[in-house]
């Protein structure tokens, strides 16, 4: 066990498997009191796969996906259970970040036991797909319900916390589908560009205070990505001539974006806030953001653009 994050609490929701898991795990080894959190006990029996696609697989591929699963699915109880075996500290709260008043709660139990909030990472959100034309009410919702909203949420609840230690550090999660992506999934994509507009915004206004604000977009063998390589796709829910997912082992695994997150919850990274970074094993990068590259306006003595 390491001392970087001794006496830190650290709340990091999304944590029962996957990118979230390896985090919560890397941030304990290194001496955290963490947090777990996911929506409820257990885990749902798919993210994106159908029954009917998992059937269609043969009985080699059904055991290489079963292997998977088993390995990197849990809740924010088998999370918490993990660091406890590791010789940390971890508190697990079930809580649906979307609903305020269950934030509000959870963060009432970390401030009950802890006394303060040092560091959020926000990794919690859903997958979602398929055309916008035929996308439902409740298609948008499931994923917009949690990113940005939910994270708005633990954010809100967080804040005065940080504030009044004139301290903190907070991490989200996106995508670089934010910008557009080769699977038609809309909603998907306007959830992570929200995030980054919160990240923004909130880095904006916090900076002063001691609290920075960053995002970074994961690359690694999350469920989204290892039931995308073993499904197969209907053609509605690709952009034609692209290749949704790749195969299930050229993803790296989760912790492969451990050090960065560790890293920019420090206070090496004390100075570095409103950005958004992509990290895909060893490669990390940072994203410019658009700007004006013309501009035109009619001369003084014409007045307003007619056409």
């Amino acid at each position: 066990m390491g001392n970087m994050f001794k006496d830190k609490v650290v709340l990091v929701t999304g944590s029962g498997q996957g990118v979230g898991r390896a985090i919560a795990l890397a941030f304990a080894a290194e001496g955290a009191k963490v947090v777990t959190n996911n929506r409820k006990p257990g885990s749902t029996r798919f993210l994106t796969m159908t029954e009917a696609e998992y059937n269609a697989l043969s009985p080699e591929k059904k055991k290489e996906f079963d292997d998977i699963t088993a390995r990197l699915t849990g809740d924010a109880e088998s999370t918490a259970k993990t660091i406890r075996d590791m010789g940390g500290e971890a508190l697990p709260i079930y809580c649906d970040i979307s609903k305020m008043d269950e934030v509000e709660k959870m963060v009432d139990k970390i401030i009950e036991t802890y006394g303060t909030i040092h560091i959020l990472v926000n990794v919690a959100g859903g997958f979602g797909g398929g055309p916008m034309e035929k996308m439902t009410e409740q298609q948008y919702d499931r994923i917009n319900n949690i990113k940005p909203k939910g994270y708005f949420n633990v954010m809100r609840c967080v804040l005065p916390y940080m504030l009044k230690q004139h301290y903190g550090r907070i991490i989200n999660s996106t995508s670089k589908a934010f910008m557009g992506d080769i699977i038609k999934h809309t909603e998907y994509s306007t959830a992570n560009a929200g995030v980054v507009g919160l990240t923004q915004g909130a880095a904006c206004e916090f900076f002063h205070q001691g609290i920075t604000v960053n995002a970074f977009g994961p690359w690694a063998r999350t469920r989204a990505a290892y039931e995308g390589a073993f499904s197969i796709l209907g053609d509605e829910r690709m952009i034609p001539g692209q290749r949704a997912f790749p195969k299930a082992d050229a993803t790296p695994d989760p912790e492969a974006v451990c050090p960065f997150i560790l890293y920019l919850a420090s206070d090496h990274a004390k100075d570095v806030t409103g950005t958004v970074f992509t990290l895909a094993g060893n490669e990390i990068g940072m994203h410019q953001f658009p700007s004006p590259s013309l501009s035109a306006s009619p001369a003084k003595n014409i007045g307003q653009w007619t056409s």
